[in-house]
């Protein structure tokens, strides 16, 4: 008889609840967060191998599910979000109702959300990007705040780029007349010079795990704009490309796909959905950035967008097709190929003609 096991997982301890298929219970109990103590729940219930599992997304969902794999069962990790939308009593929440509700939505098949979990390379890869992402945001942290300073003392025009040590330096020389603003360049001046060591630090590590992905990385940057950085968390995030149908499913992974509102006659489309990778989505839209060039392939789509709908949505739309293109690469094993972007490429001239011009300073005393 199938068993199915309903499991909220925390720091500490585990609460389960089992079922079998008709839904009667088969046991319930505690154990300890730890590789022995869900040995122990296995052992203590009998658990074939390949029970599944059902685990609510969290901190510890991916450290549980991996321990899960390596005892023989079957986790399946589903949405926070899903979970508490379809469960009976949403306002009675405890971590017994949390793992029955998890056992009854397996059992039944209700639950449509369900997280990868990546192997344990790609999950390093992940915080790895991911602690490199908070230090570049220290960094910037900054940098705003001696610009604001700055702006306070009128001096504004002094910290217009502040990316580079000697930035810092010929900062720190030019406010020296006032030694309250210099103390205060100083230390953020010291705290920016930690972070960028970390970021240097993290970067190399980025290196050494993209070694064994060289190959879709080296792939990934023949798309113009997408470099190293976007190039790594594009692999990160999708992991497993073949987990995706479409590429109109990796783009609604990213949240880059637009809001539906349909109801009899009325077909109303809104905002981006913003459901996904926020870092994935943000890196994107980094790359798509570059789309503003005009030696961009890519310069005729977002031009024309950003006549009609401004420079903002011009970006996203670029940074959806991104999602596409980079997906079909990962997907069939294939270099960007420009040939399938329906442009055309060589040396065009456009001849402007105007009708009026402003006259010149020379004209106009004359």
């Amino acid at each position: 008889m199938a068993l199915c096991v309903g499991l909220d997982g925390h720091s500490k301890r585990c609460v389960y609840l089992i079922q079998d298929e008709h839904g009667n219970g088969a046991g319930e109990g505690s154990v300890p967060t730890t590789i022995e103590g869900l040995q122990l729940m296995r052992d203590r219930h009998q658990l074939p191998p390949g029970t599944r599992v059902a685990l609510e997304s969290g901190t510890m969902a991916f450290f549980v599910a991996r321990r899960l794999v390596r005892l023989g069962l079957d986790p399946v990790v589903v949405d926070a979000h899903e979970v508490r939308q379809k469960a009976l009593r949403p306002n009675q929440k405890s971590d017994r109702r949390d793992a029955l509700e998890l056992c009854e939505g397996l059992r039944r098949g209700i639950y449509r959300s369900v997280v990868h979990v990546p192997p344990e390379p790609i999950e390093r890869l992940r915080e790895t990007l991911g602690r490199r992402r908070h230090f570049v945001g220290l960094k910037t942290m900054q940098v705003n705040a001696v610009k604001r300073l700055l702006r306070a003392a009128g001096l504004q025009g002094l910290g217009r780029s502040l990316g580079t040590d000697a930035a810092w330096e010929k900062l720190l020389r030019a406010v020296a007349i006032d030694p309250s603003l210099h103390a205060f360049c100083t230390t953020h001046r010291a705290v920016w010079w930690c972070a960028h060591e970390q970021v240097a630090t993290l970067e190399a590590s980025l290196r050494a795990q993209g070694e064994p992905l060289q190959r879709d990385l080296d792939r990934l940057q023949t798309v113009p704009g997408v470099g190293p950085i976007v190039a790594l968390t594009v692999l990160a995030v999708f992991s497993d490309v073949r987990r995706f149908p479409t590429a109109k499913h990796a783009a609604s992974y990213a949240g880059l796909v637009a809001s539906t509102y349909d109801s009899g006659e009325r077909v109303q489309h809104g905002r981006i959905t913003r459901r996904g990778s926020n870092e994935l989505r943000s890196m994107l839209c980094e790359a798509a950035h570059h789309a503003g060039r005009p030696s961009h392939p890519l310069n005729p789509y977002f031009s024309s967008l950003c006549v009609r709908r401004g420079y903002k949505m011009a970006v996203v739309a670029v940074a959806h097709r991104l999602c596409r293109i980079l997906y079909a690469m990962l997907r069939h094993g294939t270099d960007f190929d420009l040939s399938k972007l329906a442009i055309e490429q060589g040396h065009f001239e456009r001849t402007t003609v105007r009708h009026y011009r402003r006259k010149s300073n020379a004209a106009v005393s004359a």
